[in-house]
């Protein structure tokens, strides 16, 4: 699921940039998109700030009031944000600037869908392809290359980390679960679990207050206090921000 956000000050643009993006999921049935709109740059920006959200993709209007689409862009990369971003605009007159922010494309409007369907194509591309990550570890005294889309959950015993891949294969490393934690930090998919696990959140088939069953077939017993995070957690990956957890 891609996690984009639609920031324009004029309702209708919002609405029609969030319709074309519906109709892009209609027409890949395989491509999945969870959507934020704001109608002031002000709110994306405290999101960001204020609720760690990370989009995977911002279209962004230029010209709204308060804080221009640029300036907003701007202070976003100073915070450390890479989300790949897309301007809306009434005209090219700030074309430079916008690939100066790293821009991945600047859309004149009225946008159609054949301008920027090829566009999602190209990024979602990107996205997939920067996703798919590998992490190099050192395993029985070789170095390895382990797919991260591969790692189903890790488990502390001790000084020694059991990687369980999803093949059913089991990896053990000679480093601490909290390194294992900062090579995986920029995946929102994966969540520590008290002291001993890490899980991978897409293998997570169901879970209560006292435990949660992996598609593996392996039952974690949860630690006291950290249900209400994991759901919380759980619950943003699949629908998005703020989604209504009962």
């Amino acid at each position: 699921m891609y996690r984009i956000a639609i920031c324009d000050d004029v309702a209708a643009e919002l609405d029609k940039t969030e319709q074309l993006l519906k109709e892009y999921e209609r027409e890949h049935p395989r491509t999945a998109f969870s959507i934020e709109c704001f109608d002031h740059a002000e709110k994306l920006i405290d999101m960001v700030r204020e609720k760690d959200y990370k989009p995977d993709l911002m279209l962004l209007d230029i010209y709204m009031p308060g804080k221009m689409g640029i300036d907003a862009a701007k202070e976003l990369r100073e915070t450390g944000n890479q989300s790949r971003i897309i301007f809306l605009t009434t005209s090219r007159e700030h074309a430079l600037e916008a690939f100066g922010v790293g821009a991945v494309q600047y859309l004149v409007k009225p946008v159609e869908k054949e301008a920027l369907f090829p566009v999602l194509d190209r990024v979602l591309e990107e996205i997939a392809r920067m996703q798919s990550k590998y992490l190099l570890l050192r395993i029985e005294g070789r170095i390895r290359r382990v797919a991260v889309d591969d790692i189903v959950y890790c488990e502390a015993q001790g000084k020694t980390q059991h990687l369980y891949l999803k093949d059913g294969t089991q990896r053990l490393l000679r480093i601490t679960i909290a390194e294992i934690c900062g090579m995986l930090s920029c995946y929102r998919k994966f969540v520590r679990i008290g002291v001993a696990y890490l899980v991978n959140l897409e293998h997570i088939d169901s879970l209560n207050a006292q435990e949660l069953h992996l598609d593996s077939g392996k039952k974690i017993y949860l630690p006291r206090g950290s249900y209400q995070m994991l759901k919380e957690r759980y619950f943003d990956y699949y629908c998005g921000e703020g989604a209504v957890v009962k």
